[in-house]
């Protein structure tokens, strides 16, 4: 695969163990890394994966269950949250490339897990896509991800709040914004432009 600098982005979605009300002693842990892979040069969704990760100080409940279709089951078979972040910087070389949520609740969530000693798997460059979709349409306001769909007139692929599905979709949507020539410098740059030195042909 080419992988010439800025010529992919990685779209990030995640899930995270959730309550109704409030679990006393419970955390918001990831549970799903969804991806999506947007080549930048052809304007087109390339890949599609999603990573299972077992909490370690929280339970998946009913209310979870019920919004995100993940068990606990499901997750106990999942790898560690160290391993998951290890496993973007191998595989989907996540440390290299430009990344993109919606919203910058997947970037904190990451922070805030990584800050227990994990290494962050992401470089600096990220781009809040809510906000980058809102100022490309002159928005007065930021859309929740489904809102954004109907706005663009794109479908909603899959189930929402499935971390792989919802990052399918956002990467429709980075390639709406891309459309419109209005994806922020910096992320996703010409290939040959800018970037790490010494990060090679990412």
């Amino acid at each position: 695969m080419d992988e010439r600098f800025g010529r992919y982005l990685n779209v990030v979605d995640v899930e995270a163990t959730c309550w109704e009300r409030k679990a006393p002693g419970q955390v918001n842990e990831i549970i799903e890394i969804g991806l999506c892979v947007v080549d930048l040069e052809e304007r087109r969704r390339v890949a599609k994966h999603r990573i299972l990760v077992r909490p370690e100080r929280s339970a998946v409940s009913a209310f979870c269950t019920e919004l995100t279709g993940l068990t606990q089951d499901e997750v106990d078979g999942g790898i560690s949250f160290a391993e998951a972040c290890a496993l973007l910087e191998r595989e989907h070389l996540s440390h290299y490339r430009a990344w993109a949520s919606w919203g910058d609740y997947d970037r904190k969530q990451f922070e805030q897990q990584c800050a227990g000693g994990v290494r962050y798997p992401f470089g600096r460059r990220h781009t809040n896509a809510k906000a980058a979709y809102s100022a490309a349409h002159g928005l007065p306001r930021r859309l929740g991800m489904a809102g954004a769909l109907r706005h663009a007139g794109l479908p909603l692929e899959g189930r929402h709040h499935s971390g792989a599905d919802d990052a399918w979709n956002i990467g429709a949507l980075v390639l709406d914004i891309v459309g419109r020539g209005a994806w922020p410098d910096g992320a996703g740059a010409t290939p040959g432009t800018g970037g790490a030195g010494g990060a090679g042909l990412r």
